[in-house]
């Protein structure tokens, strides 16, 4: 049996992994990162047919046949460029009991950091991608009694819209799911299981949407991605998104990972790195597909 490089390996998980460990998952599980190809080096083109109307027809002749559809490409270019990398001496993994092995190394980083700061990204870039199309979030405080009409008001604006009911995804933070749980007039079944008493007051769905709760930190609209990630300055709570994963593109392409055994090169340690260009990108024509509700101006 040949040996296995760490690296090699790393990466197959990860494209295995996105859509279960990341808040945003089912953005990263969107159709459409199959249907568009990356065609330079970082540059996806979207195309975008428009097509005339019907005319009334005359039985008596015909007209002037024309060409009644136009075609025009929307260029999206990656501009996420993210890298890491660490030095871990033997000695290092042989003191801390394995602990410091570079399997849990990377398994911190990639739950502590590197997803983490992938969710942020993504609903920061999804904000200022739709605020550049002209669009404008809701600003209220939520509580019991109106979180129940907003969500209301944006499921309308998409049915107006004729965005899909199907595959719709709410994501909200705790604090607005525990307002949906306990919102004034809501219709919901209790489950009384084997007659012990438990009652589950769980609300994982509302009317045909899917409800994520994401944490808050989660859910701001600008991060300062300067070394991992954070708040940004001038940021606000996004409360809820509601949003259809085909509104979005996400690709993510792994340019390079390594392990290298210690060296001299290395001054005896092992040294692994990554990089990856990686981006979200909102469909224009799509944007109506995507409504968003944070907290109010003070």
């Amino acid at each position: 049996m040949p040996n296995l490089n760490y690296a090699t390996q790393y990466s197959q998980a990860l494209a295995q992994q996105f859509p279960y460990v990341l808040y945003f998952g089912a953005l990263y599980a969107t159709p459409n990162n199959g249907r568009y190809k990356v065609t330079g080096a970082k540059t996806i083109e979207i195309p975008v047919l428009s097509t005339t109307g019907r005319v009334d027809g005359d039985r008596d002749g015909i007209g002037t046949p024309n060409r009644n559809y136009n075609n025009e490409w929307e260029p999206k270019v990656l501009t996420n460029h993210r890298e890491w990398d660490t030095l871990v001496h033997p000695l290092d993994i042989d003191q801390t009991n394995q602990v410091a092995s570079i399997g849990n190394i990377t398994q911190v980083y990639n739950e502590e950091q590197k997803f983490p700061e992938m969710d942020a990204y993504t609903i920061s870039k999804v904000y200022s991608d739709w605020i550049a199309q002209s669009k404008t979030p809701i600003k209220i405080a939520l509580t019991t009694a109106n979180v129940l009409v907003q969500f209301d008001a944006m499921m309308q604006k998409m049915d107006e819209a004729r965005v899909p009911v199907q595959g719709r995804v709410l994501y909200v933070t705790p604090g607005v799911k525990t307002l949906i749980k306990n919102a004034e007039a809501i219709q919901r079944q209790l489950d009384v299981q084997n007659g012990n008493g438990a009652v589950n007051r769980n609300v994982s769905r509302l009317d045909e949407v899917e409800i994520v709760s994401v944490p808050s930190d989660l859910m701001k609209t600008v991060y300062d991605f300067t070394k991992g990630w954070k708040a940004g300055v001038g940021a606000k709570q996004v409360q809820m998104l509601l949003i259809h994963p085909v509104a979005v593109i996400t690709p993510v392409t792994y340019s390079f990972s390594s392990l290298d055994t210690p060296s001299a090169k290395t001054h005896g340690k092992y040294y692994y790195y990554e990089e990856s260009f990686e981006d979200v990108f909102i469909l224009n024509k799509k944007a109506d597909a995507i409504q968003f509700l944070q907290e109010a101006d003070a």
